[in-house]
């Protein structure tokens, strides 16, 4: 075990072991004051039978209620305490799980996200059980899964991915921060709906501000005079005139105060979650410029947005205490609901529009720190180097002991894997099993990485900026009545119209991923429709591999060479069985396995 690996799993281990004694430590304090609660109140049942016996003052039940309350305050404090040191103890230990290659199924899977018409995330394991997603989100909001699942998706420009990388490194020994981060309410992951939630903060107005806050002031201030009025002389006819009109007023707007009051106290709830995050975030110093731009972006817009957030909190639970009964009775004569409702409309005209900014900086600094998480904990892996397109005057993707970061480091096997100019295809052969598609997964998904801004397996990669294309999950449809075949054909139509438009200088040259391309037709047809499919990507300026099994196909390399080679994957076969070096070697493969496996799983086949 290497000194970079075992860091990260000593400091988790001992985080969890330091968290989980606290835990431990706070379950028994939250024991000791359940216990003071209850003999608090108990000593408030005797003083109130004492009082009631004329033995003591009533005066005395004030010493009770007051230590209760203060019981209640720092009992909640307590149980706030334990919950975040178990949050935590989660946190550390799905942190051991992906170190110890025991991450699968521990985490969120992003499968919400999956997209068949993508070009290349269902064939590079983006998102489901087992995949990058889930091996690289710490996120805690919708708005960060989001927007760690559209960087995935959708390649960065050279500066963007430098700016990201920065960020990232910054973030990654600051463990004490993203632990923090990670605290924030229980079920954040499923509460706040980024959409939604906007399209709330910034509608129009639901209540007429104009005249209908004035109107109410007085009428309450009146309800007030009455009362008083009504109990120093008996004449109940005022309050009676004044009630009515009050009745007028709010039962014309019922419904679009009771609107406003919901919609508000729900949104709390959900913003409630984003208040820690947002708090830690405005308190912050960053050096990197993207961070120090996230905090910026927050502290332009007016008021901290804990605080604001807090005190539309406060509201909601102005607007909870209708709920019971004695204190609906006093708040219906003062309006309290039109008050609470036109309260929270100026709170929504006042901060409505940096909601939009708050869910951003959030959705972007949980995919930064989802980033740095896997660059503290992976210190082998190396920042991919994006080349500019002015300086190389063809694509290139170069890398160095080239690895797939979903695969456990006891099982992954590295290789290195070169196109440049005046290569543009590299036709990989082999056997079966033998790792042809797992190359082409490797390359894949560590360019996805690299233009998100993360580390890369390997020692070392350089690439141009690239459009990514693959086929190696095709599938068929039976509800669109799609043969496999022309599932194929059709991303293959795709792929050449974006390295159309990359010829139109429309975009980055195009990086294609071709596994066993048009095996689902025969021998001649495969050979003759491969060979005008990968001469027209190349002619378009598109560099990428194409996998086979059929030893046809690798005659492909010597018509397009010199921009075109052969590798190959090997196998043995002996004593019964057939074992797999993984190791790209060049030149085409020279023989096939697929009659040894049939034997050695029992099939009766003739070589004749």
């Amino acid at each position: 075990m290497s000194a970079g690996i075992s860091e990260p799993r000593q400091e988790y281990a001992a985080r969890v072991a330091a968290r989980t004694a606290s835990a431990e430590a706070l379950d028994r304090v939250d024991a000791r004051a359940a216990t003071l609660r209850l003999l608090t109140f108990g000593l408030a049942v005797a003083i109130g039978v004492f009082a009631w016996r004329e033995a003591i003052s009533w005066w005395w039940l004030l010493l009770p209620v007051g230590i209760f309350i203060g019981l209640i305050r720092w009992h909640d404090g307590v149980i706030a305490r334990r919950d975040a040191a178990r949050r935590a103890i989660g946190f550390y230990e799905r942190g051991l799980a992906r170190l110890h290659d025991r991450w699968i199924g521990t985490g969120e899977t992003g499968e919400r996200f999956a997209d068949p018409a993508h070009l290349y995330s269902g064939d590079l394991d983006l998102f489901g059980r087992g995949s990058l997603f889930e091996l690289l989100s710490v996120a805690r909001t919708r708005a960060g899964e989001e927007t760690l699942a559209r960087w995935l998706t959708n390649p960065a420009g050279p500066d963007e991915v430098r700016t990201r990388q920065a960020a990232v490194g910054e973030l990654a020994p600051r463990l004490d921060l993203r632990e923090e981060l990670s605290l924030a309410g229980n079920a954040v992951g499923t509460a706040v709906h980024p959409a939604t939630l906007v399209r709330w903060a910034e509608q129009p107005p639901q209540l007429p501000g104009g005249w209908l806050q004035p109107a109410a002031a007085v009428l309450t201030v009146l309800a007030i005079v009455t009362i008083v009025m009504w109990g120093t002389t008996g004449n109940v006819v005022p309050l009676v005139v004044v009630f009515a009109l009050e009745a007028l007023l709010f039962f014309s707007h019922r419904d679009r105060i009771m609107q406003v009051l919901h919609a508000a106290g729900g949104w709390s709830r959900d913003l409630d979650v984003l208040a820690q995050l947002l708090g830690r975030l405005h308190g912050e110093t960053f050096t990197s410029p993207r961070l120090e731009g996230l905090r910026q972006r927050l502290a332009a817009s007016g008021a901290p947005p804990a605080t604001a957030i807090r005190r539309l909190h406060r509201l909601s639970e102005m607007h909870d205490w209708q709920h019971n009964m004695v204190f609906a009775a006093i708040g219906a004569p003062l309006l309290w609901d039109t008050h609470v409702a036109l309260a929270m409309e100026r709170w929504r005209t006042q901060h409505g529009p940096s909601v939009r900014a708050w869910l951003e900086v959030v959705g972007e600094f949980e995919a930064l720190a989802s980033l740095a998480t896997y660059r503290y904990e992976r210190p082998g892996d190396t920042w991919p180097e994006i080349v500019d397109p002015e300086r190389s005057k063809a694509p290139l993707f170069e890398g160095t002991a080239l690895g797939h970061p979903l695969l456990p480091q006891d099982r992954m096997i590295r290789n290195d894997v070169r196109l440049v100019d005046p290569t543009r295809l590299l036709v990989v052969s082999g056997s079966n099993m033998s790792g042809k598609s797992t190359l082409l997964r490797t390359v894949g998904i560590n360019a996805v990485l690299a233009f998100a801004g993360a580390p890369v397996r390997a020692s070392r990669l350089r690439l141009t900026p690239l459009a990514l294309g693959a086929t190696l999950r095709i599938q068929d449809s039976l509800q669109e009545g799609r043969s496999r075949f022309f599932a194929e054909i059709t991303r293959l139509r795709e792929i050449a119209e974006r390295a159309t438009d990359v010829g139109q200088g429309k975009g980055p040259a195009v990086l294609f991923l071709l596994d066993e391309i048009f095996h689902g037709t025969n021998s001649h047809d495969r050979v003759i429709g491969a060979t005008g499919v990968l001469h027209s990507l190349i002619d378009r300026g598109a560099i990428g591999f194409v996998t086979t099994h059929d030893l046809a196909l690798t005659k492909v390399a010597a018509e397009l060479s010199p921009r075109a080679l052969n590798v190959h994957f090997e196998d043995r076969f002996e004593a019964g069985e057939i074992t797999f070096d993984y190791t790209m070697k060049d030149g085409p493969v020279t023989r096939s396995n697929a009659l040894a496996l049939m034997r050695a799983v029992g099939l009766d086949v003739d070589a004749g």
